[in-house]
């Protein structure tokens, strides 16, 4: 069975977000115990697992992300990794429909190799800052949303510089929401090349802080949309590692787009249900 590990909403191995990818040959998904141990042994944000569905439905691929401890019912950044894959190899061409836990997704290739996903909008809703959500930052908070089935909370600080500076308690942070923190501000100099910044910090789902966040940025492209009455927009995650998603707010769908690289093609030798070692596929 292959997995591979690529590197998605940027155009260079070493960043964007990681994701692990495999895509299993049977119509269905093993145990939902052994899928949890190989996205722990991956050890990265999220691993994606697909399987293809019958012809004549509604998707063409079934689609699962877990994080190293738990599943999650939506990833960007993981399904742009899984179109990736499935156009390099052959496997789909142009746009592929994939059943997921946030309903059916689509992902579309262009000639010039971006991936454009659509992904429901997060509705957002205004609420008051959290008790104990500046203390956690270490830093002033503008506003503060709830991004409803997402289930982020999306906090807006003073600035660029802020954001990128920012070293939170993450303790502090995992009791703040049920998935992660989206911390934004507006890009600090206009024409360069980027629109907002962000940060997203995960530890309740055990990841302290996500590189690029694509299901953050359906909560992020109608908050800035809003602020700037413009539906197309660019995202700037501030991670490390850094990346790009580009956005386009449509109602209740959003378009993000970015590019993928590949990094790592390799066999997973555990390919039963009970995680016994096995020749590959």
């Amino acid at each position: 069975m292959r997995i591979r590990i690529v590197d998605a909403f940027t155009d260079r191995p070493f960043a964007g977000n990681p994701a692990g990818v495999v895509l299993l040959e049977d119509a269905g998904f093993p145990d939902a115990h052994w899928l949890q141990q190989v996205a722990a042994e991956v050890n990265l944000a999220e691993t994606a697992f697909a399987h293809p569905l019958p012809p004549g439905g509604d998707a063409d691929w079934a689609l699962r992300w877990l994080t190293p401890t738990t599943e999650v019912d939506l990833c960007g950044h993981a399904t742009l990794a899984t179109a990736h894959i499935l156009h390099s190899t052959g496997a789909t061409t142009g746009t592929v429909r994939f059943a997921s836990r946030s309903g059916v997704l689509s992902a579309t290739t262009g000639p010039d190799g971006v991936i454009t996903l659509d992904f429901p909008t997060a509705p957002l809703t205004a609420i008051d800052v959290p008790p104990g959500a500046t203390a956690a930052l270490g830093a002033k908070i503008l506003t503060a949303h709830d991004t409803g089935p997402v289930g982020d909370l999306l906090l807006e600080l003073a600035d660029e510089r802020t954001v990128r500076g920012l070293a939170p308690d993450l303790a502090a942070v995992a009791r703040l929401s049920d998935r992660a923190l989206i911390v934004t501000a507006a890009a600090e100099e206009t024409g360069g090349g980027y629109d907002f910044v962000s940060r997203v910090f995960g530890p309740s789902v055990g990841i302290d802080e996500d590189p690029v966040t694509g299901s953050a940025h359906t909560a992020l492209a109608p908050f800035w949309s809003a602020r700037t009455g413009r539906e197309e927009l660019t995202g700037l995650q501030v991670s490390a590692r850094t990346g790009l998603v580009r956005t386009v707010l449509r109602g209740e769908r959003t378009l993000l787009s970015g590019r993928a690289v590949t990094v790592i093609d390799g066999e997973l030798l555990a390919t039963s249900a009970t995680g016994a070692a096995g020749p590959a596929d």
